[in-house]
């Protein structure tokens, strides 16, 4: 059932980007691509052989592959419930997320290889998202494991909404936060555009300027499992645990095909943060899990 699990996670993190470029498409009223394009342009990438510049190391040329091992060793821990992923044990949720961080370090230290003043930018702005980011995700996750007395997500999840009449409410105000972490470690809207060309306000596509092919291609593959593993952390807070498993596996699908619309309204409406704001708006997300934190410490009776 892991094994079984772990293929609609991945097959959810594929149908992500198709989604988000039908609902954009949709609503500035244009045909656009269709649902399985991101996968066609993948394949496309992965036949191309890639360019490599003389000032660059063999750091350069790992790194994609490095992030990429990283993102699917950490969508192996998501579970769904009761359900366990395919690896598991006591305090998984740390090391999931220094697996993500290991992977966007690699990817920083590859923009960097290059000796480019963009990238170099890039992965400055990256670096410091990425830890503004990090207190969010550890304090709601913290309050959960604090709440159901476990530190592994199976455990935590599973005993999550048993733990208080209040777990939907949680759940909710969890989800947001997890869901603007995922858009910060994504570099979508409002922190980053990725269909933005001018090198001076690009974030994740000006540190990835410089790959091509193969590793370009494997860059987006990484990015896609990102989706899939935030996909699958939203559908354990939403998904009531007691559903048959297959009504379970089928509302998991339900939230990644949504988590991607909504994406694609975000994209379609909200203007792009002034990038000195972004600092001060993914600030805002750890005060918001503070917020959850100090819920979870009156309702366990902790204060």
């Amino acid at each position: 059932m892991s094994i079984l699990l772990y293929l609609l996670y991945t097959c959810c993190a594929l149908l992500i980007p198709g989604v988000i470029a039908i609902t954009k498409a949709k609503l500035s009223g244009r045909k656009g691509p269709g649902l399985w394009q991101p996968i066609y342009d993948i394949l496309r990438l992965l036949r191309k052989g890639s360019v490599y510049s003389t000032t660059t190391s063999y750091l350069y040329q790992y790194a994609p592959l490095v992030n990429f091992a990283a993102a699917l060793l950490a969508l192996a821990f998501i579970p769904l419930g009761d359900v366990p992923g395919l690896m598991h044990f006591q305090g998984d949720f740390v090391f999931f997320a220094y697996l993500l961080g290991l992977g966007k370090f690699l990817l920083i230290l590859n923009a960097m290889d290059t000796g480019s003043g963009f990238e170099g930018m890039g992965a400055n702005r990256e670096a410091l998202y990425s830890m503004l980011a990090e207190p969010a995700f550890f304090i709601v996750m913290g309050s959960m494991a604090l709440l159901s007395g476990h530190n592994s997500f199976v455990d935590i999840f599973s005993q999550f909404q048993d733990t208080t009449q209040y777990a939907i409410l949680l759940g909710f105000l969890g989800a947001y936060i997890l869901g603007q972490v995922a858009m910060v470690e994504n570099s979508r809207l409002p922190v980053d555009d990725p269909r933005t060309h001018l090198e001076l306000t690009m974030v994740h596509e000006v540190m990835v300027l410089d790959n091509s092919g193969f590793d370009f291609g494997i860059i987006m593959i990484t990015n896609s499992l990102k989706f899939g593993i935030y996909a699958g952390l939203l559908a354990n807070l939403m998904v009531p645990i007691w559903l048959p498993l297959g009504l379970r596996l089928g509302f998991a699908l339900v939230i990644a095909v949504l988590f991607g619309v909504m994406v694609g309204l975000l994209e379609s409406f909200r203007a792009r943060n002034k990038m000195a704001r972004n600092p001060q708006f993914i600030l805002t997300l750890s005060a918001v899990s503070l917020l959850f934190f100090f819920t979870v410490m009156i309702i366990a009776n902790r204060i």
